[in-house]
């Protein structure tokens, strides 16, 4: 059985699973089919490469891709709490929960499109955090892992490849207030002449005209005073080109009030157009969310780095095929794994009603 065969079965039997993803449980629901060992040297033989994940669904990215598209960035951690610590396998700040986790941190690439019968979403991109210095931490007096490459340094090079190699088309590149820097809005606009819409910290400062820009007259955003709806055109500190910024105000779980400012190199943009595209941006979480729970990432017990980056990449692929039956039977993917659970039950159920006519197992109880 060549490697093609071997993850076609492996991005399945990932969707199958509900517990550990293990080579010994995959070749026992095979019937041995496929040994174990067989299964263990598919994801240890090699690296499974970006290039190769791109070949692998580039024909699917041609069919829905338009000039409209967005691509949306964002990282998320994996969390391997109990796995020996490696150079991707170590502590990542995590900013959702304010403290640092053990785990794999990846940035993703996931194109976005709702200009077509059904919108999909489909992860173009992916790029595994490796701190693989050691350095002195004077904070605490104790050593730690260090990136050579920051995520930021990440975003321009996977996007250059992305635009310019693999020409996908889009409009748009949507990311947070945590890869917002002056380097990645001047990429994006001048180098791979596109567009950005993305979410900045308060304590940015504006000039509010070209003059007041060449004059270095710059306040902090928080400063402005902007009403949620209104757009103004203004200059980042640092960006020859201006843009739009506006505020926008939404109410939280817990009924507080919360606010968030965005910013486009689009100066066309109005209010409405400017938060329902950065709205498109949430599409990637949901994404993180059924690539953990509905494609197994977190699931398996693999030791070695290798062996740990080629499980990501078949689940991603696995989640691919997850979004393809999510089309084909109008089910999402939390319901089409409950399906599925609700079939293993069923089996279950009816192995145990046969074995116990078969024993002639006969049992009551009175209450």
């Amino acid at each position: 059985m060549n490697q093609t065969q071997i993850i076609y079965l492996y991005t399945d039997y990932l969707l199958c699973s509900f517990t550990t993803a293990s080579s010994t449980v995959m070749s026992k629901m095979l019937q041995n089919s496929l040994s174990h060992d067989q299964i263990s040297r598919f994801l240890s033989q090699r690296d499974f490469t970006a290039k190769e994940y791109w070949l692998s669904i580039k024909p699917i990215i041609r069919e829905i891709e338009n000039d409209n598209g967005y691509l949306i960035v964002d990282d998320t951690i994996e969390e391997k709490p109990f796995t020996d610590e490696n150079d991707i396998v170590c502590y990542h700040y995590d900013h959702t929960k304010g403290f640092s986790i053990k785990g794999i941190n990846i940035v993703n690439f996931m194109y976005y499109t709702d200009n077509v019968k059904d919108d999909f979403s489909l992860p173009v991109a992916f790029e595994i955090v490796a701190k693989t210095e050691i350095v002195f931490d004077p904070k605490t007096n104790k050593q730690k892992r260090k990136s050579a490459t920051t995520k930021n340094e990440m975003l321009r090079n996977r996007l250059k490849i992305l635009v310019q190699h693999n020409q996908v088309k889009l409009k748009y590149v949507l990311f947070d207030i945590w890869f917002s820097s002056k380097e990645n809005m001047e990429f994006i606009k001048l180098e791979l002449q596109k567009d950005f819409v993305c979410a900045i910290k308060d304590n940015r400062t504006v000039a509010l005209s070209c003059d007041d820009k060449l004059q270095g007259r710059f306040i902090k955003i928080s400063d402005m005073n902007i009403n949620a709806g209104e757009t103004h055109k203004v200059y980042l500190k640092g960006l020859e080109f201006p843009v739009v910024l506006t505020k926008q105000v939404f109410t939280n779980k817990d009924h507080s009030c919360g606010e968030l400012y965005l910013v486009s190199s689009d100066i066309e943009l109005n209010y409405q157009q400017l938060t329902s595209i950065y709205q498109k941006r949430w599409k990637i979480e949901p994404y993180h969310k059924s690539l953990k729970q509905n494609a197994a990432l977190e699931k398996s017990p693999t030791k070695t780095q290798r062996t740990q980056s080629n499980h990501i990449v078949c689940s991603m692929l696995a989640f691919v095929k997850l979004e393809k039956l999510r089309l084909a039977s109008n089910m999402n993917h939390f319901a089409l794994k409950s399906q599925l659970y609700l079939n293993a039950l069923k089996t279950c159920f009816n192995a145990i009603t046969a074995i116990k006519e078969k024993h002639a197992i006969q049992l009551s109880f009175n209450f």
